[in-house]
């Protein structure tokens, strides 16, 4: 069998397709004309990964908007068939103040930032059938309940309230574990995008979840939530680069150290600029947020267990001035990431 053959190439994208209201991004997809899903469209398709986790792409109940989109990467020449999404906790009422700011409304107040419950989900495109009996998904799970949880406090109480806390679930997203069977036998991929460590106050709401949501994959790994399937990909958005900008970066930092996983370390093709006033490599940034905000960073991974052998990795961030890179912009300020993948 020949080393095409063998690889695996598995892939995450922020596509930012959420759209402000339940059926805008299908309206969008099936007009074929809307040039940001044609883009993300055509984006997915030229790196022709086996299998992508998308994030930023409002959940439905009978997933048109992943299917709309994959007819979409289909035409420009990828097939996907497969394709799986469970409900996120965007938008879930909560009927309680989730914020501390008094008043219960949304988007601010449900279980996730959402203005209806699915914006900004996740979903999963593949080449290979997925097990959808078998996928465990983690995301209904309490903060509080998870081990060591840095939940908030204010004023020696819970914040924003103990009530408040007995429902907050620790996914701003999702957590799941999907088993998706190759050529070559099963692998799991542990899928996740969490919510930004800002946007809060002093007592650091965001900022502490973020950092659980993260660190969950390390309790996952310890066998605290069960068996640990093998061999497995850890792949998502953290929301947080390792080394830059705000945000408790050791989370990341530790789950890139793990002597469990690797970390490819996925890099643009051309040699990126140095930015000013940030210390990490820019060649492995997978966002160009504004560089008067939040600026370039390295916020989507993907990191193969131990196991796995890595034959290639990159970010698909081709030069501005080009076609590609124009095409590429139009898309999404977050780049595709992928890492291809063989196992005995």
């Amino acid at each position: 069998m020949s080393m095409a053959q063998d690889r695996l190439r598995v892939a995450t994208y922020n596509t930012e397709l959420s759209r402000d209201g339940p059926g805008l991004l299908l309206r969008d997809i099936v007009s074929e004309k809307n040039e940001q899903v044609e883009a993300v469209a055509r984006v997915i398709a030229v790196n022709q990964p086996d299998v992508i986790l998308l994030q930023n792409i409002d959940y439905d109940h009978d997933l048109l908007n992943l299917r709309a989109l994959r007819d979409r990467v289909s035409a420009y020449g990828h097939d996907m068939p497969y394709g799986f999404a469970n409900p996120p906790n965007t938008g879930i009422a909560t009927r309680l103040d989730m914020n501390g700011d008094g008043n219960v409304e949304l988007p601010k107040d449900a279980q996730s930032f959402g203005a209806f419950e699915g914006q900004g989900g996740m979903a999963i495109l593949s080449r290979h059938q997925i097990n959808e009996i078998a996928v465990r998904d983690f995301s209904s799970i309490v903060w509080r309940d998870v081990p060591n949880a840095l939940v908030p406090n204010k004023d020696q109480g819970p914040f924003p309230s103990n009530e408040a806390q007995n429902v907050q679930r620790l996914s701003s997203t999702g957590h799941w574990i999907i088993p998706v069977a190759t050529d070559r036998g099963r692998i799991y991929l542990m899928t996740f995008h969490a919510g930004p460590p800002v946007f809060d106050g002093p007592e650091d709401r965001n900022g502490r979840r973020n950092h659980d949501e993260i660190v969950f994959w390390r309790h996952v790994m310890d066998g605290m939530m069960g068996a640990v399937p093998e061999p497995f990909v850890i792949l998502g958005n953290a929301n947080l680069d390792p080394v830059d900008g705000e945000g408790r970066t050791e989370a990341i930092a530790s789950l890139l150290a793990d002597k469990r996983l690797q970390d490819p370390r996925p890099m643009r093709k051309q040699s990126a600029p140095q930015i000013e006033n940030l210390a990490g490599d820019p060649n492995l940034h997978t966002v160009a947020w504004p560089l008067d905000g939040p600026g370039h960073k390295r916020v989507s991974y993907i990191l193969p267990d131990a196991s796995l052998l890595v034959l290639a990795s990159g970010v698909y961030w081709p030069r501005l001035d080009s076609t590609a890179g124009q095409l590429v912009a139009k898309a999404s300020r977050h780049r595709l990431v992928w890492v291809d993948l063989a196992w005995e």
